[in-house]
């Protein structure tokens, strides 16, 4: 029997042949049956642009592997929400965000995410102290215990990273 070249064919037979084993993998790592679901209906989305489609030996690895990058983007941005919750804890009781403005929020917060995103973690920590805790320089420098020419250059590898993901957007 050969096999079927028609991408949408090969989607489909992948997904026929291994949706359930790829939600019960991402049940183990999520422990919530609804994120599982979410997660794993994700991961096949994104294999409908994929090229490699035609060219799989271990299709059980590469959706892993596809699963996995989206299970850390879920985490990364869960974390983030947390922190953002966490934060909000802490204002004023008088002062309460509607639903729209907390969507709004979370939205701009992954995208600030998915701009720094590869970064190493002391360049976004400087970037974030700089323009969205609004610290100068010198004091980024004390909090992280580096030179100010190191806070600098971090800022400028920030800006031009910031400069060439966003050419990347539009």
């Amino acid at each position: 029997m050969s096999t079927p070249t028609d991408p949408k064919v090969l989607l489909a037979t992948l997904y026929d042949d291994n949706h359930r084993w790829l939600r019960a993998w991402l049940y183990r790592q999520l422990k919530c049956p609804q994120d599982a679901a979410d997660l794993t209906q994700d991961t096949f989305i994104r294999l409908l642009d994929a090229r490699q489609l035609t060219q799989l030996d271990e299709p059980r690895a590469f959706l892993s592997t596809v699963a996995r990058r989206l299970l850390f983007s879920f985490w990364r941005r869960k974390r983030l929400e947390q922190t953002y919750l966490d934060s909000l804890a802490q204002w004023p009781d008088c002062f309460t965000p509607s639903e729209e403005d907390l969507a709004l929020v979370r939205e701009a917060l992954e995208s600030i995410d998915r701009l720094l995103h590869g970064l190493p973690a002391r360049v976004r920590k400087t970037f974030v102290l700089s323009r969205l805790e609004g610290l100068s320089q010198p004091v980024i420098a004390a909090q992280l215990g580096v030179s100010l020419a190191t806070v600098e250059r971090d800022l400028r590898r920030a800006f031009l990273h910031c400069l060439a993901a966003s050419a990347e957007f539009t």
